[in-house]
């Protein structure tokens, strides 16, 4: 008998990839310098975040040509704006007169030209000059004849618009793979985010990506999902792809860690409830009543609205499949939508990151608003929310489990500092943190 679940053969129930390897690791130290130190971060900088992919807003900000959205990433600017043509394309948000940014929103509309607030020179929505003050007044010859606004690679999927600072870059969906075809049974150009969230935290960017990349932190940080979540080892699936990326499957279900798992605990009950199942008829067996919701709700979600369902695998029915993306993207499928977690370095210091939060659902068919962590929101694109961590609580039966994870991170921040700690200690279960820090090192020291 094994103690972790094999890698899926395609005849699991649910999607899976060839390239899925069970998660090994070469043994990298994983210390705490790499938390903190600014050689570090600078290093990051040069050989990591200048050759991924980064997301840069969603599709649905840019229905009209002329309408654009901006990211911010350390000292950059992007500004990503819809062609004439129904393209998307990216460029650095900064005019080539004198360096002075263009455009000082984070999204909004214009019908032809971006024009520069500091001499009203006109960028045209393609990248070409159309317009300065003067033209007879430059020596080396009229502005508009010679200059461009810099373009970078851009390209979506998924309804996320991505680009990148490598001209060079591998196609988008040659970097994800196989992310899409994991999580190819939603549609999820068209789920709309109802959820946009930014935090402000005193901790690295690599904290998310470490936490999302196990469940072993789950009893002692979230202990609310014993009745409803599985998080032992035993029972999860854990895999890892070529490109860095990696997966684990918790089933839905009481957790086998404990004896309790037999027993049919409130949250359980609740959810049981929810889809005509008597949480009475499962005493005792409690975490068999997942196959049966996997059954009610295949049988009863077209009549309540929940259209999506029939798209999806039995198992995504019921269970939190957990993508992470190289280097800082999460992406957490569940039946009822799909969690984007997000970290970026802050410009100046390591010690502090912003964390995105993004919830993006389907609309269900008969219902006006759909619940969230932030309590019940409309069908509609959210309006950005931003905050210092600690502003900002959730109140849910499960639990503010965002809140939970990211005060733990910012007393972590403060321990990897001490010299009382060395190297990180991991257990079998945690290898995909010791990959996460190897493709890390593989890009720093040019091995990817």
């Amino acid at each position: 008998m094994t103690r972790y679940l094999e890698v899926p053969e395609k005849a699991a129930t649910y999607p899976t990839h060839p390239s899925a390897q069970f998660p090994k690791a070469r043994g990298d130290a994983v210390t705490g310098d790499r938390y903190y130190s600014r050689e570090f971060a600078e290093r990051e900088w040069e050989h990591m975040w200048k050759r991924v992919w980064h997301v840069g807003g969603r599709e649905s900000q840019l229905e009209e040509p002329g309408d654009f959205i901006t990211h911010n990433f350390r000292h950059e600017s992007v500004i990503m704006i819809r062609q004439e043509d129904g393209s998307i394309r990216a460029f650095f948000n900064v005019c080539q007169h004198r360096g002075n940014r263009l455009v000082n929103v984070e999204e909004g509309g214009v019908a032809k030209h971006l024009t520069c607030p500091y001499h009203n020179w006109k960028w045209n929505i393609d990248g070409a000059l159309d317009e300065v003050q003067d033209p007879e007044d430059f020596p080396q010859g009229n502005p508009c004849d010679n200059l461009r606004m810099k373009e970078v690679p851009c390209e979506t999927w998924g309804g996320f618009v991505f680009y990148s600072f490598d001209p060079n870059a591998l196609p988008l969906q040659e970097y994800l793979d196989p992310v899409p075809q994991l999580l190819g049974n939603r549609d999820l150009a068209n789920w709309k985010r109802v959820v946009w969230l930014t935090l402000r935290v005193n901790t690295n960017w690599k904290f998310a990506s470490d936490n999302f990349n196990e469940s072993y932190h789950i009893p002692a940080v979230h202990p609310q999902f014993q009745p409803m979540i599985d998080d032992h080892y035993s029972t999860t699936i854990f895999e890892m792809y070529p490109q860095g990326h990696n997966r684990m499957i918790e089933k839905l279900q009481p957790s086998s860690r404990y004896e309790s798992s037999v027993n049919v605990m409130p949250l359980w009950a609740d959810v049981l409830k929810e889809w005509d199942l008597d949480p009475s008829e499962f005493e005792g067996k409690a975490q068999e009543a997942r196959k049966a919701l996997q059954e009610a709700r295949r049988r009863l979600g077209p009549e309540r609205g929940h259209h999506h369902f029939a798209t999806m695998s039995d198992d995504e029915l019921t269970d939190q499949f957990h993508q992470t993306c190289f280097p800082n993207l999460t992406l957490t499928g569940t039946p009822e939508g799909l969690h984007m977690f997000r970290t970026e370095p802050d410009p100046e210091d390591p010690n502090w990151s912003t964390f995105d939060y993004w919830y993006m659902v389907p609309e269900i068919e008969g219902a006006d608003e759909v619940a969230t962590l932030y309590g019940m929101r409309p069908y509609e694109e959210a309006e950005h929310e931003t905050a210092l961590f600690g502003e900002k609580k959730a109140a849910i039966a499960q639990g503010d489990f965002l809140s939970q994870d990211l005060s733990l991170a910012v007393t972590q921040q403060k321990g990897l500092q001490s010299m009382g700690f060395d190297r990180a200690y991991l257990a079998e279960q945690e290898t995909r943190i010791s990959r996460f820090h190897e493709v890390i090192n593989d890009y720093l020291e040019g091995r990817r």
